[in-house]
């Protein structure tokens, strides 16, 4: 491609010039056609590259001037022909730019040297450049590579000169490439936080609303994991709780309301709702007026609009939504006492906000071009499905026809994200350089099923949600669920490579990655969600259940896991969980088993050790007493009902299986509850696990006649008369 004439003319005196003098000459040519508007990009770089940055670096480094020369003169034309360069975003990200980054970073840190008005353009000029070099990946990588943050951070901390340009670099950098930008070592984060903080808390004008939005960008940025779990050792937390109740607590307008809405979303998404309760003298106050104005607002936003209008301000109603979700969920776990007349309040607003939500969700799903919604429209119905899922969860009796009316279209979208979120997390295993990011969908960042799982566990229990749920076979999507949140629970170790086989360990194994392990955390949880929701459709439904195939598929899986499941502390909720359903499962499908089987044999041994170590008798305060033992105590609330279930559910199965009892026998286990039954103290026993123990036993008698034998021996007679255990001794002993 031809250059105009000026430019080829420049290039040429700037590639013939004998002397730096000639250069700078030309330079001033240069930067007259550059700043004209005169050059295209091709005639900037054959411009830049005939420069060459090594000049332009020698004049911002020399201090060699002539006499009567200015002393910024050198820098300041230097700089403007950078500033016109960069611009360009194929300059911006040149190599030879890259490579001299530190040449403008030193710039803006040495400012404070000299406070001039020539020095203040130099200084303005270099943040130019750099902010034009962040618009670009490569130069961002660069800047991180330069240890910009950490400059810019130091900067702002210093209160050093320009301290505004610096923030605003700081939050190009970290908005484009979030936690990337920080690494894992939180302690630049919390001291740019700490300052900025501290400034908010402080600072009474109009840049407060400012300094709110730059808040939450760093926020929203952050390497969460880290930065959560270390933020109580911090100042920031507290300042930003003193500076958003005083605009919280004021009479503001929109724009004001808006950035301290976002900014407090931000705050308890990352920290917990747990931080709004601050206030010593009355730690409610924040929290219930938070949720006040986050109920008020979805209510303006969408009360009456259409689909459309909603999405005007989508940031915003998301920010409220996520302080609606986790208010209520942390009303749900009952850590926070309120008043029959707060409770009311807060009820009133929170229905007024999901009346809306959903009447703008059904909108949606009645539009017969809901699934050509672009990407970002997406993902806010998907923020609205998530809230209302939480809602629906504690709130089991509002709106229940609209709720029924709208399932089919959130199933529906759940799956969707399900199935994206799968397909990432499977591409990411699969991915063997960490530092490339794999391509996905923005669906594929939020799986709405796995929030949507506890509201599930309550839907499957009514008529009609659970009619929906079958009749969309949604039961096989669920099923699908299960198995890809066994694959993460059910970790296992990378191979030992060959050559490394036989060969005595120098080193020590190494740790799970923190982050794998939450993600266990959740995949287990999630599985518990899972194993409630079939245990609600197999006990509601089973006939259905009787002649299903995916409820069979369910049943074997089950069978074939369950053995493998350490039977750890962290474990013990799921294993439970996946016992007593696959005992449920065995009693519906009873007609489908094969005693030859022998994935049931190692299940029924699985799901006797759960019941078995329940009880035990207290060897070390009191040999006389019968107690829940020490691994279960600590979970005891949430596997309690749980145990009782699977003591019911495994009489009722050896009636069916009659062949199952030989497991009990064989094991030990029923001569071992005869053994820790003698040693109870006469009148301690409580009913319902006396009721418990003698029903599986009198169904055990019923089921083996071998058995007699085997609890005679235990002392059967000792412990029918100690505890009064009459239909067992009737059995055992006649009348």
């Amino acid at each position: 491609m031809s250059l105009p004439e000026g430019v080829r003319r420049c290039a040429a005196a700037l590639a013939d010039a004998r002397s730096d003098t000639e250069k700078f000459a030309a330079l001033f040519l240069a930067a007259k056609l550059l700043k004209a508007g005169q050059c295209d990009a091709p005639s900037r770089l054959a411009l830049f590259e005939a420069i060459g940055f090594d000049f332009l670096k020698k004049l911002l480094l020399t201090r060699d001037l002539p006499e009567d020369c200015p002393a910024s003169l050198y820098k300041s034309v230097a700089l403007s022909v950078l500033v016109a360069f960069c611009s360009d975003p194929h300059i911006a990200a040149h190599p030879e730019t890259l490579s001299n980054l530190n040449v403008l970073l030193d710039i803006v840190r040495t400012s404070d040297d000299d406070d001039s008005d020539d020095n203040l353009m130099l200084v303005n000029e270099a943040y130019t450049c750099l902010k034009s070099i962040a618009s670009c990946e490569a130069g961002r990588k660069a800047l991180v590579e330069s240890e910009c943050i950490e400059k810019m951070t130091e900067i702002y901390a210093q209160q050093s000169f320009q301290t505004d340009e610096a923030l605003q670099l700081l939050v190009v950098l970290v908005s484009r490439d979030g936690p990337r930008t920080w690494g894992n070592d939180p302690k630049s984060f919390h001291s740019l936080m700490n300052k900025i903080a501290l400034d908010f808390e402080t600072d009474h004008s109009e840049r407060k609303f400012e300094l709110a939005t730059i808040l939450n960008a760093l926020i929203f940025s952050c390497n969460r994991s880290v930065v959560s779990q270390t933020a109580s050792d911090e100042i920031w937390p507290l300042s930003l709780y003193k500076g958003l109740t005083d605009i919280l607590t004021s009479k503001i307008g929109k724009a004001q309301r808006d950035p301290a809405l976002k900014l407090t979303s931000a705050v308890v998404d990352l920290l917990g709702i747990e931080w709004t309760l601050n206030d010593d003298d009355n730690p409610k106050k924040i929290f219930l007026l938070l949720v006040q104005l986050a109920s008020i607002e979805v209510r303006m936003q969408l009360d009456d609009k259409s689909f459309k209008q909603a999405t005007v301000n989508a940031e915003l109603v998301t920010s409220c939504f996520i302080v609606l979700e986790l208010a209520i969920n942390y009303m749900a776990s009952e850590q926070i006492d309120l008043e029959q007349k707060e409770k009311q309040t807060v009820y009133t607003g929170l229905k007024g906000a999901f009346s809306a939500i959903v009447s703008v969700l059904t909108k949606v799903s009645n539009d017969k071009n809901r699934d050509k919604l672009i990407d970002v429209e997406k993902v806010y119905v998907c923020a609205m499905v998530r809230v209302l899922v939480a809602w629906i969860a504690q709130e089991t009796t509002a709106m229940r026809a609209q709720i029924y009316a709208l399932l089919p279209y959130m199933l529906s979208l759940a799956n969707d994200t399900f199935y994206a979120y799968r397909s990432r997390k499977l591409m990411e295993k699969k991915q063997t350089d960490p530092s490339m990011e794999v391509e996905s969908s923005i669906l594929s960042q939020v799986d709405i099923l796995r929030v949507m799982l506890p509201s599930l566990c309550h839907l499957a229990v009514e008529d009609k949600a659970r009619s929906i749920i079958l009749s969309s076979k949604q039961d096989e999507v669920l099923y699908e669920c299960m198995a890809f949140h066994w694959d993460i629970v059910h970790y296992k170790k990378p191979p030992i490579p060959k050559s490394e086989r036989g060969k005595a360990r120098t080193n020590p194994e190494p740790e799970i990655d923190p982050i794998l392990l939450d993600q266990m955390k959740d995949s287990r949880v999630a599985m518990v969600s899972l194993c409630n929701i079939f245990m609600n459709l197999t006990v509601l439904e089973a006939k259905h259940v009787e002649e299903s195939v995916q409820f069979n598929t369910l049943m074997k899986f089950i069978f074939n896991n369950l053995p493998e499941l350490k039977n750890s502390p962290e474990n013990l909720v799921l294993y439970g969980h996946l016992a007593i359903l696959g005992l449920l499962l065995l009693k519906q499908q009873s007609k489908k088993v094969k005693k030859n089987d022998f994935s049931i044999c190692r299940y029924i041994q699985s799901s006797i050790r759960f019941l078995w170590d329940a009880y035990t008798v207290d060897e070390s305060n009191d040999p006389t007493a019968l107690v829940v033992s020490m691994i279960y105590k600590e979970r005891w609330s949430e596997i309690m009902e749980l145990w009782f279930l699977g003591m019911q559910t495994m009489s009722s199965v050896l009636a069916l299986v009659p062949w199952i009892s030989e497991f009990a026998i064989e094991s030990g286990w029923a001569e071992g509850i005869l053994e820790m039954l003698v040693k109870v103290k006469v009148g301690t026993l409580p009913p319902n696990v006396k009721s418990a123990f003698e029903d599986f036993l009198c169904h055990l008698v019923d089921a083996s006649p071998d058995v007699v034998k085997v609890l005679k021996k235990a002392d059967a007679l000792k412990v029918c008369r100690n505890h009064r255990l009459m239909e067992l001794g009737k059995k055992l002993f006649g009348d």
